[in-house]
């Protein structure tokens, strides 16, 4: 097992989220937009009453937009003025971040950039790294950096799939960047996957689907392109979902 003091991180939705994660005994939290998508970044908005209502550390995802992780100059741009307005306000723990090359490297001129306009915030590399064409070169890149955490599931869709990587990835990293795992990690399996790689933190969401409160419900019009019934659902953390898998996680140590 790793050296480091094994967390918990919970992926949520809004501040909503935040609270039904902090309630169930969550370490940290990685603050999102559309979840749909893999995670934007909130409003400043959502940010300040996250920052009201906390009572544990949160991570911002600063990423513009759904898709790949190649940006425009225009969208970096954008990136660096987010985590600037985050580092202004002062009480942020943390940025979660993600820039790749068209060949599937890790883009270090960005990456360093960003990481610089960040501290002292903390920084971490999301699931752009999952999509690099050599993990063992990615996590290199990323130590050069100054990045402080990677977030992976071992390059596969599961952390159960991607035991071996994420087992790989903690010795190659040897303390220099903090392993956390993650995909599809429920209280069935978290132990699991705690056991066989030895990751420094692990991360998850845990969400369930509720009926829409509306008693008016439009069935002529479905906004964004979705089905019409998605109009009427409402996503959110499942505060004993969450519970049940931190305790099976901390039961495997």
């Amino acid at each position: 097992m790793s050296s480091h003091p094994f967390r918990i991180e919970i992926c949520v939705e809004g501040t909503d989220g935040l609270i039904a994660a902090q309630n169930a005994g969550a370490d940290r939290v990685e603050l999102c937009a559309s979840l749909i998508e893999g995670g934007l970044t909130p409003s400043l908005g959502v940010i300040r009453e996250a920052l009201r209502v906390a009572t544990i550390p949160f991570h911002v995802i600063i990423r513009p937009r759904g898709g790949d992780f190649l940006y425009s100059d225009v969208e970096f741009n954008s990136m660096l003025e987010d985590i600037k307005a985050l580092r202004d306000m002062g009480s942020v723990a943390g940025v979660v971040i993600g820039c790749l090359t068209a060949d599937g490297r890790i883009d270090e001129a960005r990456t360093t950039a960003l990481v610089e306009a960040a501290r002292p915030m903390n920084v971490t590399c999301h699931r752009a790294f999952d999509m690099t064409a050599d993990y063992r070169e990615a996590i290199e890149a990323l130590v050069r950096c100054g990045v402080d955490r990677v977030l992976t599931s071992g390059q596969r869709d599961t952390a159960i799939e991607g035991s071996a990587i994420l087992k790989d990835s903690v010795a190659l990293a040897a303390g220099r960047i903090v392993i956390m795992g993650c995909g599809e990690l429920n209280a069935g399996n978290i132990a699991q996957v705690r056991r066989e790689t030895g990751v420094d933190e692990m991360h998850f969401a845990a969400l369930k689907t509720l009926k829409s409160a509306m008693t008016f419900r439009n069935p002529h019009v479905g906004m964004g392109g979705t089905a019409i019934e998605r109009e009427y659902e409402v996503t959110v953390t499942d505060e004993a979902a969450v519970r049940a898998t931190i305790d099976a996680a901390r039961a495997a140590a």
